[in-house]
């Protein structure tokens, strides 16, 4: 394990999790416990589909199960799933552990690598990007400390490599500048180092001005379909005060998809569900408090939304249906939050939802496992909690999600992100400076 220059935490990373108001600099409260919430402890629900139920027969082994497996439904149109007749789990007896892979970190808050590539790009929010090779050895890729808002919810958040890339050289980045704006820029990997960003690169493609410090979303990735997914909050504060939860005309509250390739800084896919108007062009998804982390597993988006004071969700939809509206801040998960007497069914519902209780009050988006070294995991969709450092798992399909377990031995302190390796193996980042990967035993 590369030990880099031990650097004391000094600020939590803000995840957005209830109990916000105004513009507090920080909405995330300390890991001890989940405040402002008075909602009963209960077990994580899975959210049943609005079409006709059937039953299910699949007996989970291994790993205790979050809840029993749900009822399954017929899936909706919107999880680009078709229904399989073999429901595989998890193999009985399959045990995980956490392998510290580097620490010492200000405060990372993601992890990533283009495919193939046998390096760990490790994203700290005070600004910098570390390239970590298989030897342990360590170098600053890039060093934006100067650009960069560090603190609370602020500072770095984003990477995301060209689909093409090192053909393509470009990389992606998320953050917040000196004025508390959210910036997306383009840069370059050196021509003569490929463990160096060249400083001369960057470009600025797009800048969403934030009205709190708060609720930056921050997660960008490129989908499938080759064009850049960016992830933006409701622009801060406690409740929406800014009305930008269900207005499409902003940026703010939504997931953006951007052709990084067909323009100058960008353009608008041509099927963007805005793109001949009513809403912002760039507009893919709305209605979302802060997604904290999306990722892509072939069509389906799974994407991990922070609740306000009592409800975290997961949701998960076909990327290649736009226009959804999650439904905050109407909803808060599947119950009214805004609205005393809402109509749930006019939005897209959630997955899976669970509440504040056991000290959880914030949800880390994940990915589904693709990877090798584990192959009873593949197809397994890993998400976990800031606040209790929780990390559970589900797997879904054309009838619904399914095999949902905790993994007690995979619970980490301050969990801010996971992430893949070029391999696709997976990884768990703690603010509290360390970056994991889950092996088996």
């Amino acid at each position: 394990m590369r030990r880099l220059a031990l650097l004391a935490a000094a600020v939590m990373l803000a995840a957005a999790c209830g109990g916000d108001e105004g513009s507090a600099p920080s909405s995330v409260p300390p890991t001890t416990g989940a405040p402002g919430s008075s909602v009963p402890a209960t077990t994580t629900t899975a959210v049943p589909a609005t079409t006709t139920t059937a039953a299910d027969t699949t007996t989970t082994t291994g790993a205790p199960a979050t809840t029993a497996p749900p009822t399954t439904t017929a899936g909706t149109s919107t999880t680009g799933a078709t229904t399989t007749t073999t429901r595989p789990v998890t193999p009985e007896g399959v045990t995980l552990r956490l392998t510290p892979v580097a620490d010492g970190f200000r405060q990372p808050v993601f992890v990533a690598a283009p495919p193939g590539d046998p390096r760990l790009f490790v994203v700290d929010q005070q600004g910098t990007i570390s390239v970590i090779h298989d030897d342990g050895r360590a170098v600053t890729f890039l060093d934006l400390r100067d650009l960069v808002t560090f603190g609370g919810e602020q500072g770095l958040l984003g990477l995301a490599f060209h689909p093409r890339y090192p053909a393509d050289p470009r990389f992606f980045v998320h953050y917040s500048n000196r004025s508390g704006t959210n910036v997306l820029a383009e840069h370059r990997v050196s021509a003569g180092d490929p463990d160096r960003a060249d400083p001369e690169s960057a470009r600025t493609v797009l800048e969403v001005p934030q009205p709190a410090r708060n609720h930056n979303g921050g997660m960008i990735a490129f989908g499938p379909d080759g064009f850049l997914y960016v992830a933006l909050g409701d622009g801060g504060g406690g409740g929406d005060p800014y009305g930008n939860g269900q207005d499409p005309s902003t940026l703010l509250g939504t997931i953006l998809r951007l052709d990084v390739d067909g323009g100058e800084p960008y353009a608008i896919p041509p099927d963007n569900p805005f793109a001949g108007g009513g809403g912002a062009a760039e507009v893919w998804a709305w209605g979302l408090r802060n997604p904290w982390r999306f990722s892509f597993d072939g069509d389906r988006i799974f994407i991990g939304d922070v609740g306000q004071n009592a409800w975290e969700e997961i949701d998960v939809v076909d990327r290649r249906v736009g226009g959804l509206n999650f439904g905050w801040p109407v909803l808060e998960g599947t119950h009214c939050y805004a609205v005393a007497d809402c109509d749930p069914a006019a939005f897209e519902p959630p997955v899976l939802e669970y509440p504040h209780d056991a000290g959880r009050c914030s949800v880390t988006g994940g990915y589904v496992y693709r990877g090798a070294a584990i192959p009873g995991l593949a197809g397994s969709y890993f998400y976990g909690d800031y606040c209790s450092g929780a990390i559970s798992s589900f797997r879904i399909d054309g009838e619904g999600l399914y095999d949902a377990r905790d993994w007690p031995a995979l619970t980490t302190p301050s969990l801010t992100s996971f992430g893949v390796d070029g391999d696709g193996e997976m990884y768990v980042v703690s603010a509290s400076g360390t970056v994991f990967r889950i092996d088996a035993g």
